[in-house]
C-alpha cells in the first residue's frame, strides 16, 4: 500500500510541475500559429503521460530479467525528466518572485500616480528561454552519459608512507569497487574493463563492495569474468550495503517476521534475505575472493607483513546500515608495522577510523559513485554528492593517515556517467626509498 502511495505522491509531483510549467509554455508560443500551437501543446502533455505510464508500469516489470534493458533506461529517462523540468521550475519561479515584487513595488510607489498608465508585469522571456536552455543542456548530458557507463578509466595514484616496509616497496594494488553487476547488460564491455585490470599487473586486488544491487543471481552472467581477477597476493573483499538485500520486499517478510522486529525494535534478515547473503559469499569464494568479513589477513614478503583489514559496512549515517565491526578486524595485528582497511563506506573513516584506530595507514572506500555526475578538471573536482558527502572521491589525508575512495566499476540506477567515468584505481606503494 505504501509503494502504490507513493507512485501517487511521485505522479502527483510531475503533473502539478506540468501545470505550473504549461502556462509558461502558453506564453512562450503566444506568437505561434493555431496549428503549431497545437503541435507543441500536445507533445507536451503527451510526454507528461507517457512519463506517468512509466512510473507506474516500472514497479510491475522491476524483477522481470526479459525487461531489464528497458527498465534501466525508462528509469533514467523519467529521472532525466524529472531534473529537466526542475530546472526549468525554478527558472520559472524565480522569474514569478521577480514579478510579484515589481507588483509590490508599483502598488506602493505609484498609488495615486499615472493612473492612465499601463503596468507591464509579464514573463522575462530571457529567463524562461534560459531555464529550458540549462534544463536542456543538462537532459542532454544526461543522455550523452548512457555512452559512458562501460569508459573505463584507470587513475594510476602513488602513495607515500615512511612506515611502509621496504620489501612491499613499490606494491602494485588495484583497487576496485561498486561493481553492481545486477546493472549490467553488456558482457563484452564489462570483460574489457576486466582485461584492463589484469593488464595493469597488479600483486594485490582489493574490492571494497556491493557485487550486486540486490541479489546473488545477478552475478549469474558475470561471476565468470570476476573470477579471472586473479593476483600474486590475491583478491579480497568487503560487502557494502546494497549486498545485504535490504533495499527489496522479501516474499517471506510476513506479518509474523514483522512482529517478532516490533518486538526487537530493529530490522531482521527474513530466512530468503539470510540465504542471499550467504549464497553471495559462496560465490565470491567460487570466483577465488577472500571475503574479509569484521576480520584481517596478513600477507607476508621477505619476512616482512603488512595488514589487510576488511570490515561489514559501517556508515556515520543514520539511512545506512551499521554492520562493522572494526575493533573485531583488527584483533591480533597491534604489532603489524602497516595496515589497509577495506571499509565500503567513506564515512567511516573520519567517524571511527581517525579517531580509534591511528595506526591505520590506508583506507580504501567506494559507495559515492561520485553520484555518476560531476565536474572533474585539473585543479577543480565538483560533484552533487560533496553536499552529501564531505570525502567523496580520490585521495584525502589526515596526519599520516591516508583515505582513497574509488568512484566505482559499475552504475546504478542512472546507466551512465557524467563527468565521473567508471573507475580502475591503481595505487602503487612507496616506502621510505622514496
Amino acid at each position: 500500500m505504501r509503494n502504490i502511495r507513493g507512485l501517487f505522491i511521485l505522479a502527483g509531483i510531475f503533473v502539478l510541475l506540468d501545470l505550473y510549467i504549461f502556462q509558461v509554455i502558453k506564453y512562450l508560443s503566444v506568437q505561434l500559429s493555431p496549428r503549431a500551437k497545437l503541435v507543441v501543446y500536445g507533445c507536451f502533455w503527451a510526454l507528461t503521460v507517457l512519463t506517468l505510464l512509466i512510473i507506474f508500469l516500472l514497479p510491475q516489470l522491476y524483477f522481470n530479467p526479459r525487461y531489464k534493458i528497458f527498465i534501466t533506461y525508462a528509469f533514467a529517462m523519467v529521472i532525466g525528466i524529472f531534473f529537466l523540468k526542475l530546472i526549468i521550475t525554478v527558472f520559472f519561479l524565480f522569474d514569478d518572485i521577480r514579478r510579484v515584487f515589481n507588483w509590490l513595488m508599483y502598488k506602493v510607489f505609484s498609488s495615486g500616480k499615472n493612473e492612465g498608465a499601463v503596468f507591464d508585469n509579464s514573463r522575462s522571456a530571457f529567463l524562461s528561454w534560459l531555464g529550458i536552455a540549462l534544463g536542456g543542456t543538462v537532459f542532454s548530458s544526461l543522455v550523452f552519459g548512457f555512452s559512458n557507463k562501460y569508459n573505463y578509466t584507470t587513475k594510476n595514484i602513488k602513495l607515500k608512507f615512511p612506515n611502509l616496509p621496504e620489501a612491499f616497496h613499490g606494491l602494485r594494488i588495484v583497487h576496485l569497487s561498486d561493481i553492481h553487476s545486477g546493472s549490467f547488460t553488456n558482457k563484452p564491455a564489462v570483460a574489457k574493463g576486466i582485461q584492463k585490470v589484469m593488464d595493469l599487473k597488479p600483486d594485490l586486488i582489493l574490492f571494497t563492495g556491493d557485487l550486486v544491487n540486490n541479489l546473488v543471481g545477478e552475478l549469474e552472467e558475470y561471476k565468470d569474468l570476476f573470477a579471472q581477477l586473479k593476483a600474486p597476493h590475491g583478491v579480497y573483499s568487503v560487502l557494502g550495503n546494497h549486498d545485504y538485500g535490504d533495499y527489496i520486499q522479501w516474499e517471506d517478510r510476513d506479518e509474523a517476521h514483522r512482529k517478532m522486529e516490533d518486538e526487537l525494535g530493529k530490522r531482521v534478515p527474513t530466512p530468503l534475505q539470510a540465504k542471499n547473503l550467504e549464497d553471495l559469499k559462496l560465490v565470491q569464494k567460487e570466483m577465488g575472493w577472500r571475503l574479509l568479513v569484521n576480520e584481517n589477513i596478513v600477507l607476508q614478503k621477505e619476512q616482512s607483513e603488512i595488514a589487510i583489514l576488511g570490515v561489514e559496512n559501517w556508515s556515520a549515517r543514520s539511512s545506512f546500515p551499521r554492520y562493522g565491526k572494526l575493533e573485531e578486524a583488527y584483533l591480533g595485528i597491534d604489532h603489524i608495522p602497516f595496515k589497509i582497511l577495506l571499509s565500503h563506506d567513506p564515512s567511516h573513516w573520519e567517524a571511527e577510523v581517525l579517531q580509534q584506530f591511528k595506526d591505520i595507514d590506508l583506507t580504501l572506500s567506494g559507495h559515492t559513485h561520485g553520484m555518476q555526475f560531476g565536474v572533474e578538471i585539473p585543479g577543480f573536482k565538483w560533484s552533487p554528492i560533496q553536499y552529501i558527502y564531505k570525502q567523496w572521491a580520490g585521495i584525502y589525508e589526515n596526519n599520516n593517515q591516508k583515505l582513497y575512495i574509488n568512484r566505482g566499476f559499475g552504475f546504478l540506477g542512472y546507466p551512465g556517467r557524467v563527468g565521473i567515468l567508471p573507475e580502475i584505481t591503481l595505487l602503487e606503494l612507496q616506502g621510505s626509498l622514496v
